[in-house]
C-alpha cells in the first residue's frame, strides 16, 4: 500500500531543544500526510520540538479519515501518494476547515500542479528535499504572493535534468550511488551532471 519514494538519504533535520514555536496558537494540531513513513516520522518529531501537535497518516484515504474526524489547524501533504493525489486532501481540509493552513509537498518539479494546489487551498508548496525549518516558516508566516509563474510545460529535457539534480541531491551529491539509482552508467551521469540545466 505504502511505496518507497526516496531510497537514499534523506535530508538532515536537526531537532533543537526547547525550540518555541514561530507562530504561537491555540490550535498547533498538524497533519503529515506523506507515504514515505521514515520521512513523515522524523518530520513529526522535528515539528513536535517546533511547537506542533503532529499526527502521521500515510495515503489518501487515511488522510481524508483523519481530516473528517478531527480536521487540523496545519497540514503538510505530499503532492504524490500512493493511492491517490495529495490534491484530494488539500481539497478535503478546506472544506472541512477553511481556517486551516497546509501546504503541498513535491518532488517531481509540478509546479503547474502545485500552482493547482494553491488554487484549491493550499496555503503554499515546497519541492523536496525540505527540512523542519522550512516547513514552519511556511506554515506560520504571513502569506507571500509568489511572482507569476508561467504555467508552460518544461522540456523534457529539463525534466530529465531536474529529476537527476533531485536523485542527486538525495543521495548527498555522491554520484556513484546516484548512478545506481537511476540505472545509468557513472560516466555518463558525470557528463550530465557537468553540464548547465536545459532551459
Amino acid at each position: 500500500m505504502t511505496r518507497a519514494k526516496r531510497t537514499c538519504k534523506t535530508e538532515h533535520m536537526d531537532i533543537p531543544a526547547n525550540t518555541p514555536a514561530d507562530k504561537p496558537a491555540a490550535d498547533r494540531t498538524l497533519l503529515i500526510v506523506d507515504d514515505d513513513k521514515a520521512f513523515s516520522e522524523r518530520l513529526a518529531r522535528a515539528m513536535a520540538a517546533r511547537g506542533f501537535v503532529a499526527e502521521v497518516v500515510n495515503s489518501v484515504a487515511a488522510g481524508l479519515a483523519t481530516i473528517e474526524s478531527r480536521p487540523p489547524a496545519y497540514g503538510v501533504i505530499d503532492l504524490r501518494l500512493g493511492d491517490g493525489s495529495g490534491l484530494d486532501v488539500i481539497r478535503a481540509l478546506k472544506a472541512r476547515r477553511p481556517d486551516a493552513r497546509a501546504i503541498i509537498l513535491t518532488g517531481y518539479g509540478a509546479i503547474a500542479t502545485a500552482v493547482t494546489a494553491v488554487k484549491l487551498g493550499a496555503f503554499d508548496y515546497l519541492a523536496k528535499p525540505v527540512d523542519a525549518d522550512d516547513i514552519t516558516t511556511a506554515l506560520t508566516a504571513e502569506r507571500v504572493d509568489r511572482p507569476a509563474i508561467v504555467e508552460q510545460p518544461m522540456s523534457a529535457d529539463r525534466v530529465r535534468w531536474e529529476h537527476i539534480q533531485r536523485v542527486y541531491e538525495s543521495c548527498e551529491r555522491n554520484v556513484s550511488q546516484t548512478a545506481r539509482q537511476l540505472n545509468m552508467h557513472r560516466r555518463t551521469l558525470q557528463r550530465i551532471l557537468g553540464k548547465h540545466a536545459p532551459r
